[in-house]
């Protein structure tokens, strides 16, 4: 973690893009706030989009913006994702699930450095600093014809690897106090931390879900304790479930639900997404199996 925070320390102060990978949940976006509050630009706006969360006949104008009349619908002009950025970060997550008529376009507003709304004849100029992050491998992306090698040339001046948790165990104790103290801040209540038997499990644990899944574990932990020491049994039942089955126990479906809806906390639709259903299948299911799963705040969607 020390030489993570390092690297990201170097590459704050330089105003070249930076792109970040690793696997879902090992906290991409938080590296790019950091990337951003770290620094030159840390007094201008933070603006991420989630490539992979909007339709594809959206995202060119959810990035770019458009004008009154550029298409069907489009009932007013609109700012897009890098015009709201300006003077600060535009943070493009899921970068690879982004069409190659957006990759293009995206890589001629970076190297003119001016940018065109949709139905737009005005170019406005840009001055923004761009982050990405992808879970996925670009470089097998790029041989397969489905990413291209200029953009990523672009984008990938500086690349961080963030890698999984079950490779950095050593990390589990940090991350469980950092959160145990955010936890407390947020709910009023005064944890000092895990007994040792709980730290065992929490340890032996492979976190498929990563730091996502870990954050979300302790968030639902206050939920079930009453003293100041988190004891095995107080934690969450999914938890229980999910260590049975990382030990080679064939997972239940409401185990797969209860995965789920810890590696996204507060996103119904991305928990559904990662399980291939519905939103309202999900909630279905969660009715199904008495699922009522502590969420910090409000489903964003």
């Amino acid at each position: 973690m020390r030489q993570l925070k390092a690297q990201i320390r170097q590459a704050a102060a330089r105003e070249i893009p930076v792109l970040i990978t690793g696997e879902t949940g090992t906290g991409k976006e938080l590296v790019a706030r950091a990337l951003h509050h770290l620094g030159p630009r840390r007094q201008g706006p933070f603006v991420a989009l989630n490539c992979a969360g909007i339709p594809e006949g959206l995202l060119e104008s959810e990035l770019f913006g458009h004008e009154r009349g550029a298409f069907t619908g489009a009932h007013a002009s609109r700012k897009g994702k890098m015009e709201l950025a300006q003077e600060g970060t535009l943070f493009l997550d899921e970068i690879a699930e982004m069409s190659p008529a957006a990759q293009a376009k995206l890589l001629r507003a970076i190297e003119g450095h001016k940018v065109y709304r949709l139905g737009g004849k005005q170019p406005l100029r840009l001055d923004l600093r761009i982050l990405a992050a992808t879970n996925q491998d670009l470089e097998r992306r790029m041989a397969e014809g489905g990413f291209r090698n200029d953009l990523y040339f672009r984008l990938s001046m500086v690349h961080l690897h963030l890698p999984p948790l079950r490779e950095r165990r050593e990390d589990i104790p940090l991350l469980l106090a950092h959160y145990l103290a955010a936890g407390s801040r947020r709910w009023g209540t005064e944890v000092a931390g895990f007994t040792p038997e709980a730290q065992e499990a929490l340890l032996r644990y492979r976190w498929p879900g990563n730091v996502r899944e870990l954050c979300g574990l302790v968030e639902a932990s206050f939920m079930g304790t009453s003293s100041s020491w988190i004891s095995l049994k107080e934690l969450p039942e999914f938890f229980h479930r999910r260590l049975l089955a990382d030990q080679g126990l064939p997972p239940t479906e409401r185990d797969l639900l209860l995965s789920a809806l810890l590696a996204y906390p507060g996103n119904r639709t991305q928990a559904a997404r990662q399980l291939g259903w519905s939103r309202k299948t999900l909630y279905r299911k969660m009715h199904k199996y008495k699922i009522d799963f502590p969420t910090p705040g409000q489903d964003p969607d």
